[in-house]
C-alpha cells in the first residue's frame, strides 16, 4: 500500500471512543493508508476475559483475574484464515480470534477491564508496542492514560442507537442472534462501567479532536482523519 505523501507526520495516533463507535474498522483503514502498524487494545482485555471464562476463573475475583492477566501471552498477527477476520488473535499460542467476540466475552470484558492490576499489565504491554512509532493505537484510555503524549489524538463518538445498530449487524453477520433492544442495553451497560470506573475511565483527552460518526460513512470518517493528519503535518513542518 502506498504511503500518504508526507515528510513529517504524527508517529503515534491515539483513537479512543465507546464500544461500536467504529474504532477498529476505521483505525485499521487509517493505519493501512499511512502504512502504519495498528493495535486494538480492546483485544487484550477481551483476551483476559476469554481466558478467565475458559479456565473457570471467576470474573468477580479481581485478584485471580489480575494474576491471570499478568501471565497471559497475547499476540496479534496478520490473518491466516479467510473467514472475515482482520487479524489472528493468539492466546497462549492458541487461535482464539472469534472466541474473544462471543456474547459471553462481550458481557464480561468491561468488568475485567475495571481491575487496576489488569489495566497496569495491559498498559505496560501497549506502551512497549507503541514505543516503536508509526502506529495507530485504538482503545478507551489511549489518549488519556496509555499514551498521554501521543502526537495526535482522535475521539470517535456516536449515539447509542447508531452504535447498537452497527453492533447488531456485526453479530448477525457472525450468526450470533441478538435483537436491537438487547444490544442497546448491553452497550449502555458497557458505557456506564467504562465511563465510571475509577482507574482510567473512558473519556476524551482534553486535546483530542472529536468526531461524531452518526451521519458519516466509514470512508468519510477515514478521510476526515487523514485530512487531520495532513494538516498536522503542515503545521509541524512549518
Amino acid at each position: 500500500m502506498k504511503k500518504e505523501c508526507c515528510e513529517t507526520k504524527p508517529s503515534t495516533i491515539a483513537i479512543d471512543g465507546p464500544a461500536a463507535s467504529g474504532k477498529s474498522t476505521i483505525g485499521a483503514i487509517v493505519a493501512d493508508r499511512l502504512a502504519y502498524v495498528w493495535l486494538d487494545t480492546g483485544i487484550m482485555y477481551r483476551a483476559v476475559a476469554c481466558e478467565a471464562l475458559e479456565t473457570g476463573v471467576s470474573i468477580d475475583d479481581e485478584k485471580a483475574v489480575t494474576q491471570l492477566a499478568e501471565k497471559l501471552d497475547v499476540d496479534v498477527l496478520p490473518a491466516t484464515v479467510n473467514d472475515g477476520r482482520q487479524f489472528d488473535v493468539l492466546i497462549n499460542n492458541k487461535d482464539r480470534t472469534w472466541e474473544i467476540r462471543s456474547n459471553e466475552v462481550n458481557g464480561s470484558v468491561s468488568e475485567v477491564s475495571v481491575y487496576p492490576g489488569v489495566r497496569v499489565a495491559m498498559t505496560e504491554l501497549q506502551r512497549k508496542i507503541a514505543s516503536k512509532g508509526d502506529i495507530v493505537v485504538l482503545g478507551r484510555d489511549i489518549g488519556t492514560v496509555v499514551l498521554p503524549n501521543a502526537d495526535l489524538k482522535i475521539y470517535l463518538d456516536a449515539s447509542i442507537e447508531v452504535r447498537a445498530q452497527r453492533r447488531l449487524l456485526e453479530e448477525l453477520a457472525r450468526a450470533n442472534q441478538l435483537d436491537l433492544q438487547k444490544t442497546i442495553e448491553m452497550l449502555r451497560h458497557r458505557d456506564v462501567i467504562d465511563s465510571s470506573r475509577e482507574h482510567a475511565p473512558l473519556k476524551a483527552a482534553d486535546d483530542a479532536i472529536l468526531i461524531n460518526t452518526d451521519n458519516l460513512t466509514i470512508d468519510e470518517v477515514v478521510d476526515k482523519i487523514l485530512k487531520i493528519v495532513q494538516n498536522w503535518t503542515k503545521k509541524e513542518a512549518n
